[in-house]
C-alpha cells in the first residue's frame, strides 16, 4: 500500500501536533492550532495541518509556522464505515505515521473539534508510553463505568476491553509501524462488513482491544452531561466537544459562551468567507431543565468521577488500562 506526504516545507523538529480534517474541518483545526503556538512559545516540535487535499495558510497566520500537509492513501480506507459526519478522511489519522515515517518519532493527533487551553504539549510528546504504540484518554463511556461494553465489541462478539476515545491520540511512529497497527486496521475492516465494525473510533480500539498506553483525562476532556462543570475545577488542557453540538453552531446555552465568542473571533478575522457565528444566544438560567439535568448528572456521577480521576495524579501520568 502506497501512503504518500507531500508538503512544501520540511519538518523542523523530531515530532509534531498533527490535525487531520477535510475543508470543512479545518478553519477549527487551525483555531487549535493557533492556541497550541500561543501556549508553546519557543515550542520543540512542528505543528502539521494534514488533509486529503493540500490546505491553504489563511491570512494572518503565518507567524504560526505550520506545516500544511497533504496525504495521498490510495483509498485504502475507501470502504470502512462512514456517517453523515464521518467522511473517509476520519481514517486519515492512523495513516499519519506511515506518512511522517523518518521524519518524527512521536506525533500528537488532536481532532479539529479540540479547544487546547493548558499544558505542556512538548512534556506530553516525550513522555514514555510504556512500550505501547499509542497512548490515548479512556472514552467517556468508561469515566464513570469502566465496564461497560462498547456496542461494536458486542456486534463482533469481543470481551470487555478498555475502549478509548480517537480524538487525541499519541503515537510513537517506530512502535506503530513495527506493531503493524494500520495494517491490522486494515485486515480487520476488509474481514467484516462496515456496518459490524462500526465507525473509526471502533476499528482501532478492536484492532488493538486494550494494548494501548492510557493518559490523563486532562488531554482530552471529552463535553457531556457528566463532566461540564467539572471541566473548570479540573482545569482541562484540552476540551473536546464529542457530539454534535459545537461552539460555532450551537448557541442553545448549553456550552459555556466564552468557547462560542473565541471561534467567532478567529474565524472572522482568518476566515471572513466563513458563515458569521451569531450572538452567544440562550443564556443556560432560561433554560431551567437543562440546568437540574446538568445538576443532577453531575451529583450522581460525583463519586465514580473521584475514581476515576485519582488515577492521574498529574496530567503526566501513564497508566497501563485495566
Amino acid at each position: 500500500m502506497t501512503i504518500r506526504l507531500i508538503s512544501d516545507m520540511g519538518p523542523a523538529h523530531d515530532k509534531a501536533i498533527v490535525f487531520a480534517c477535510d475543508g470543512n474541518y479545518m478553519p477549527f483545526a487551525w483555531l487549535a492550532a493557533f492556541l497550541i503556538s500561543a501556549l508553546s512559545p519557543g515550542r520543540d516540535f512542528d505543528i502539521c495541518l494534514a488533509s486529503m487535499e493540500m490546505p491553504e495558510i489563511p491570512a494572518g497566520l503565518e507567524p504560526i509556522g505550520a506545516r500544511p500537509c497533504r496525504v495521498e492513501t490510495g483509498g485504502v480506507f475507501a470502504a470502512l464505515c462512514r456517517d453523515a459526519r464521518r467522511t473517509e478522511t476520519a481514517y486519515l489519522r492512523y495513516a499519519l505515521p506511515r506518512a511522517f515515517a523518518g521524519q518524527y518519532r512521536r506525533l500528537l493527533y488532536l481532532d479539529a473539534d479540540t479547544f487546547p487551553q493548558a499544558g505542556d504539549f512538548s512534556a506530553l510528546l516525550d513522555i514514555d508510553l510504556r512500550g505501547h504504540a499509542l497512548g490515548a484518554v479512556r472514552d467517556n463511556s468508561q469515566w464513570r463505568t469502566p465496564g461497560r461494553l462498547p456496542r461494536s465489541s458486542k456486534r463482533l462478539g469481543l470481551p470487555r476491553a478498555p475502549y478509548f476515545n480517537s480524538g487525541v491520540l499519541l503515537i510513537d511512529t517506530a512502535a506503530y509501524e513495527e506493531q503493524k497497527v494500520l495494517d491490522r486496521c486494515l485486515e480487520l475492516g476488509a474481514s467484516h462488513p462496515p456496518e459490524q465494525i462500526g465507525l473509526d473510533q471502533d476499528l482501532i480500539n478492536a484492532t488493538l482491544r486494550g494494548d494501548w498506553a492510557e493518559l490523563s483525562p486532562l488531554w482530552n476532556w471529552q463535553y457531556t452531561w457528566a463532566t461540564r462543570l467539572l471541566e473548570g475545577m479540573v482545569g482541562a488542557n484540552v476540551v473536546h466537544f464529542i457530539g454534535h453540538k459545537k461552539p460555532w453552531k450551537h448557541d442553545g446555552g448549553e456550552l459555556p459562551p466564552r468557547f462560542r465568542r473565541a471561534y467567532r473571533a478567529f474565524l472572522a478575522t482568518h476566515f471572513p468567507d466563513f458563515p458569521a457565528i451569531g450572538p452567544d444566544g440562550t443564556p443556560p438560567h432560561a433554560n431551567p431543565g437543562f440546568l437540574y439535568k446538568l445538576y443532577l448528572k453531575h451529583l450522581l456521577s460525583t463519586r465514580p468521577m473521584i475514581s476515576y480521576l485519582s488515577r492521574f495524579p498529574d496530567d503526566l501520568t501513564v497508566r497501563d488500562p485495566e
